[in-house]
């Protein structure tokens, strides 16, 4: 039998986790019915979904310590401790962060898809070449010659670029 000393955190917790659950449902159907209306890739809103779930999951764990009694001390050392070994990991690695950033800035803008051929206007290293996948990191090339080329997407942002041809056909997109 479930003592009464712990019967209202287990009553809250259930209650917090129902919660997340809802929220995660609907922000999943929210960012489904955008790549519905903006006739975007319904394969590439995997990605936004999965960003979704990992931040509801952080607030969920977040509110069972606060519901279970964790001082808000001892929360915020974590946390302060967990953005600050962060922190110097992407000042080390920039470019890891840069890419992500720019991959999900490219999901939401989309000025180019996959299948699209494109352009490069590099002037030591220009590329023509199709899009076959893009990833949280990098997007797959694969040129007229069937050469495949990793190009990180943060490039993708700062280059210039010509759009040869829109490809009407949709292609998966997986990460």
């Amino acid at each position: 039998m479930i003592s009464n000393e712990y019967t209202a955190q287990i009553i809250s917790s259930i209650i917090a986790l129902l919660f997340f659950a809802i929220v995660r449902y609907l922000a999943t159907k929210i960012v489904k019915r955008f790549t519905l209306l903006s006739h975007t890739m319904e394969r590439r809103s995997n990605l936004v979904i999965k960003y979704i779930s990992i931040l509801i999951g952080a607030l969920s764990v977040l509110s069972l310590t606060v519901i279970w009694g964790v001082k808000a001390d001892d929360i915020l050392l974590v946390i302060s401790s967990m953005f600050a070994v962060i922190g110097v990991a992407m000042f080390a690695q920039w470019s890891i962060l840069s890419n992500v950033t720019a991959g999900i800035i490219l999901f939401f803008s989309f000025p180019f898809k996959i299948g699209d051929i494109i352009k490069i206007h590099d002037k030591d290293f220009p590329i023509e070449a199709e899009i076959e996948d893009i990833t949280t990191f990098h997007a797959l090339l694969k040129t007229k010659d069937g050469e495949r080329i990793t190009y990180p997407n943060n490039l993708l942002l700062q280059k210039a670029i010509s759009i040869i041809t829109h490809q009407s056909e949709e292609k998966e997109f997986m990460d």
